[in-house]
Formats: C-alpha cells, sequence, structure tokens
C-alpha cells in the first residue's frame, strides 16, 4: 500500500487528493445507515513490507483502516500506517484513500475494482500517487491482482503490477497464505522486480489473529531498493471488525 523507497522527482508540493476519491467515499457513505455495511481494521506489526520492500527501514508500524460498503458494492476505504522513508523526505505516515465496487459474479467468482490514492501528509516532496487496482478471487480462496498507474511510485512513468496468492487453509483457526508478485518499472526506473511470501495465520480468538509471513525478492530489487528489498520476515497481530 505504498512507495518502497525515496527516488525524487521533484521538491514541488503535494498534489492534491483526486476528486473521484471524495466522490466516491460520498457515494458510499451518503447512504442511509441500513443499506451500507460498516467495517474495519487494525494491525501492530514488527515491520510494514509492502510488495517484497520495507516501509519503516525494518522498524514496526500501527495501522488502522476503514470501510464503507453500500448495498450496490459501491464502497469507500481509508487506510493508514507510520511509515519511515529518507530523511530528506521527512514522511512519517501515509493514508490510503480508496473508491472502489466489488461483487460476486457467480458462487464461486468475485471481482473487485478500485482507484487507490496513496499519500503522505507530513513529507516535504511529492511522494503522493494513485493507482487502479483490479482482483478477481475464486472461492474466496484464490485470487489474481492487477494494477497500472501512470504515476508509479510518484513518478511521471507508468508502472504496472501483478500478483497471484492462495489461502490453504489447514483447519477452523490455521491457515497458510501464499503470493508471487511482479513489478514492471522499466518506464519508471528501467528495471523491473519480482517477489514472493508466504505465511502462516493463527486465528486463536475472533476478531484477533496472529501471522507470521516470510518475504523475499529477486537481485533487481535489492538494486533498485538497496537495504529495503532481500528476504524479511514480518509478524504481526491483525483483527478485522
Amino acid at each position: 500500500m505504498s512507495f518502497p523507497s525515496f527516488l525524487p522527482r521533484s521538491a514541488s508540493p503535494a498534489r492534491p487528493v483526486v476528486s473521484v476519491v471524495a466522490i466516491g467515499l460520498l457515494l458510499a457513505t451518503a447512504c442511509p445507515a441500513h443499506a451500507a455495511t460498516f467495517n474495519g481494521s487494525g494491525a501492530l506489526t514488527t515491520d510494514y513490507i509492502w510488495r517484497g520492500t520495507t516501509q519503516t527501514q525494518g522498524d514496526p508500524a500501527v495501522q488502522v483502516g476503514f470501510k464503507a460498503t453500500a448495498d450496490n458494492g459501491v464502497y469507500g476505504a481509508v487506510w493508514g500506517s507510520n511509515v519511515e522513508f529518507a530523511p530528506e523526505t521527512k514522511a512519517s505516515s501515509e493514508i490510503d484513500v480508496t473508491v472502489g465496487w466489488g461483487s460476486t459474479l457467480t458462487d464461486d467468482w468475485a471481482l473487485d475494482l478500485n482507484l487507490t490514492h496513496y499519500r503522505y501528509p507530513s513529507t516535504t516532496v511529492d511522494l503522493n500517487w494513485t493507482e487502479a487496482i483490479g482482483t478477481l478471487t475464486l472461492k474466496q480462496n484464490y485470487w489474481a491482482q492487477l494494477g497500472y498507474s501512470t504515476e508509479a511510485l510518484a513518478t511521471d512513468e507508468a508502472g504496472t503490477y501483478a500478483q497471484l496468492g492462495a489461502k490453504f487453509p489447514l483447519s477452523e483457526q490455521v491457515r497458510l497464505e501464499a503470493a508471487a508478485g511482479y513489478y514492471w518499472l522499466d518506464d519508471a526506473y528501467d528495471d523491473s522486480y519480482a517477489h514472493a511470501q508466504l505465511g502462516a495465520v493463527w486465528a486463536f480468538k475472533a476478531p484477533f489473529e496472529l501471522r507470521v509471513t516470510a518475504h523475499a525478492t529477486d537481485s533487481s530489487a535489492k538494486t533498485l531498493f538497496p537495504g529495503l528489498a532481500g528476504s524479511r520476515v514480518e509478524a504481526a497481530l491483525q483483527a478485522a471488525f
């Protein structure tokens, strides 16, 4: 959900949140209470890792999110975390604002389409950017995701991200989660990279879960984001409500 490292493009002031984000949030939250569903999430994690790279220099993170969904599938969501990039950025927090639509297509298939704006309120440089993301899910356990942005990682160039993932329930309380992704960044950074992750989740007491996830990236990621990519392990206490 974030910006893997600081590769500056300018010291221009941060761009305002795109108007479509605000409009979408209003569409989702303006519905009568009986016609909308509200939920949230929270996590305490030992490291904030996004697409294979740490967003906190390996330090812990506190993360909270809220989502409002209308009966027609339109939703608005806000998610936040602390971050730590290069000192000159002065970035300390990230707020993701999402507008989307999600629905079941059949008994087995579901589709989610959204526009996510990644925003860094405290930064002194322009790190904000927006991405369109689509996710196709099979039987709630397998997914394929595709993301595209014309300003990938706060550049003026396009980037495309793809991910395949799966959940493997071992019991009512324990499951494994695996995912592999590839980020095409040739236009933005003259290179692309791959990453993978494997995690175990223990739902020990609803709504709380413990998660341990191992991450790995290829050598291209290590070159693009030195010190931020590579092999990492994170542990988290998370909850959905």
